[in-house]
């Protein structure tokens, strides 16, 4: 039988600073932890990383286990290796504060028994970088992060900061373990199928988890995510048909535009190569105006908010890369909907669907 407390299950593969700063943050919450508590690290570093890994999982208690490459296979490996009736999930670039751990017990131990995961927000660290103040105006880099200070109960949440009941999760089978990118859509993929089989995700706001300010540290590392995390929302479109809409892809707006231009280029005298530009101006023109606020009047403002939307033209490449890598051109206009579901109860409806 699977004794009463909390296992912590960490994914990694580098960074092994951030690591070390997780596990001494997560050895503080532990002394506030009314049960006992098992901190799991699971990574497929390079030989020199792991073995930092190794020194740093001694010196905080934690236990060093050699996984795959997968991040939901990381996981999954670390819930079979679990001591504990509950699991907490929390990725290694994130901060645990010191009230982490007894709250997600607390809410977990006292919730109804329906109830089989809690989600807490994770708030990205603040830093006076052109990069973060663009990506704050962004719907798509770190919203679902905060949801959870936003909602009672939601469908799925981000696994940096998801607390399960084992049982819940064996009862679905995990994590899938190889998803289109080996990070990316297996947390959205592992809460649906808890909802569908009648859990429950409830939200605690006070359950926080602080993510560090590497994930938005260059115009480079921004765009990879979202590139990333549109290529997933394809691969859930496979894995969950139904959940498909119309979607204005931008990239396939660019690329028909350039077909239609071809054709003519010899006769117009390059003339119809202009529509790929209008069409790229014109969805620039509609993206700002969203992504600005009332109060928003200065010409850095809207540099801001137009930087941001270009950025966020990444989420729709990887959409469209996706599409292509799964052989489903078909799909390049259609997307996932990633809040679709009477699951979600908002405090504050967002002001655009995540992914739109």
């Amino acid at each position: 039988m699977t004794e009463r407390g909390l296992s912590v299950v960490v994914p990694v593969k580098g960074r092994v600073q951030e690591t070390r700063a997780l596990l001494a943050s997560l050895r503080d919450a532990i002394a506030y932890c009314p049960e006992p508590v098992q901190l799991l690290l699971v990574d497929d570093s390079t030989p020199a990383d792991a073995r930092l890994h190794r020194a740093h999982c001694t010196e905080h208690g934690a236990t060093y286990v050699l996984g795959p490459r997968y991040v939901g296979a990381k996981r999954n490996l670390g819930v079979r290796l679990a001591r504990y009736d509950l699991v907490l999930f929390i990725d290694s670039d994130c901060l645990a504060t010191p009230d982490l751990l007894q709250r997600h017990l607390k809410t977990l131990r006292t919730a109804p028994p329906e109830v089989g995961a809690v989600a807490g927000p994770t708030y990205l660290q603040g830093a006076d970088t052109t990069v973060f103040r663009v990506m704050r105006r962004s719907r798509l880099l770190n919203a679902a992060f905060e949801w959870p200070g936003q909602c009672r109960r939601v469908a799925w949440a981000t696994t940096c900061n998801l607390a399960v009941r084992k049982s819940a999760f064996q009862s679905v089978g995990g994590f899938a373990e190889r998803p289109l990118t080996v990070v990316g859509g297996e947390d959205v993929d592992l809460g649906i199928r808890l909802t569908e089989a009648g859990w429950t995700i409830t939200c605690d706001p006070a359950a926080v988890v602080v993510h560090d300010k590497g994930s938005t540290d260059s115009l480079g590392t921004v765009s990879r995510r979202l590139v990333t995390y549109g290529r997933s929302g394809q691969w859930l479109l496979d894995v969950h048909p139904k959940r498909g809409r119309p979607k204005l892809n931008r990239t396939g707006v660019l690329v028909l535009a350039a077909m239609a231009a071809l054709p003519g280029l010899r006769h117009s005298r390059g003339r119809t190569a202009l529509l790929v530009p209008l069409a790229a101006a014109a969805l620039l023109a509609r993206d700002t105006r969203e992504r600005l606020a009332p109060t928003d009047e200065s010409l850095t403002s809207v540099a801001e908010a137009a930087a941001c939307a270009l950025l966020d033209w990444s989420f729709d490449l990887g959409e469209f890369i996706g599409a292509l890598q799964l052989g489903r051109p078909d799909r390049i206009f259609t997307g996932f909907g990633w809040t679709d579901d009477e699951a979600f109860e908002w405090d504050r409806t967002p002001d655009r669907p995540y992914g739109g």
